[in-house]
């Protein structure tokens, strides 16, 4: 059995992750679980509004005091709590799941020199999305320089990081394919009157409305004819799989960083 622990286990990341680590008993369990210091589940169990029933994990603040509870941890939750965490699975060496976007450059550095545990560091956890990025290295390739490239993305009105993580990933993926670099080529804004557009750039749209879970289209447009990869996602589960998936696979890895394109046997080339 894989022992769990469960960062933000309050949050809507968090009780769709012990919902489905439940319908993975027995191979794993949630045995640990984590909130912020002012939330109302702080001392509860976390398994009653999640499952409708207790589970006999009680909610801390500071998943040191429970260290020994747990083999595994996943966090969805934010920079700052998410880098302390990942400080914590290095001193004790223990395994980290971490999808939680809206890390700066340098912070997403300092994750991606990460060597004193395995990890599986990912902006987006689900399978589809991850497919995506493997078809969108093949269609840069064959479509190349003869297009130009937009990525739009939409989320809930809730969601604070701008573009999203999983947006950003999608450029960089397609800048790589191409000989570019992100940084140089991204698009954030466009307004008023301006030069055309410059054809090696790569554009994002942002939306923030309503319940949207989370959509992304990348539109690769040419004289003539259009391609479009897209997902969409409805419920939030398909992260919490894909993060439960990853947690399994990561039990049995070296000390390493890891992508879902790596849990998924996907090509990184």
């Amino acid at each position: 059995m894989i022992r769990v622990a469960i960062a933000g286990a309050a949050g809507r990341m968090g009780q769709a992750l012990i919902k489905t680590v439940d319908a993975h008993k027995p191979e794993l369990q949630t045995t640990a679980a984590s909130v912020f210091v002012d939330d109302p589940a702080l001392g509860q169990d976390i398994g009653t509004t999640a499952l409708g029933k207790p589970i006999g994990v009680v909610a801390v603040t500071d998943l040191e005091t429970v260290i020994a509870d747990f083999d595994v941890l996943i966090d969805f939750t934010a920079p700052a709590p998410s880098l302390a965490h990942l400080e914590l699975c290095q001193q004790y060496r223990k395994p980290m799941v971490l999808g939680t976007t809206g890390f700066s450059a340098a912070e997403k550095e300092k994750i991606e020199i990460t060597r004193r545990l395995p990890l599986v560091f990912a902006p987006n956890m689900s399978v589809g999305v991850n497919l995506c990025f493997d078809l969108l290295q093949r269609a840069a390739r064959v479509l190349g320089d003869e297009v130009d490239i937009e990525i739009t993305e939409a989320h809930h009105r809730f969601k604070k990081d701008a573009p999203s993580g999983t947006a950003l990933q999608m450029g960089e993926v397609v800048a790589k394919a191409l000989g570019r670099k992100l940084d140089e080529v991204g698009k954030y804004d466009r307004e008023g009157i301006g030069e055309s557009r410059d054809p090696r750039t790569i554009g994002f749209t942002t939306i923030r409305a309503g319940d949207i879970v989370g959509d992304h289209t990348v539109l690769f447009a040419a004289d003539g004819e259009r391609v479009e990869i897209t997902h969409k996602a409805s419920s939030r589960m398909i992260f919490a799989r894909g993060a439960v998936r990853a947690a399994r696979w990561l039990a049995s890895q070296p000390d390493g960083v890891y992508s879902m394109m790596d849990v998924l046997a996907l090509s990184s080339e």
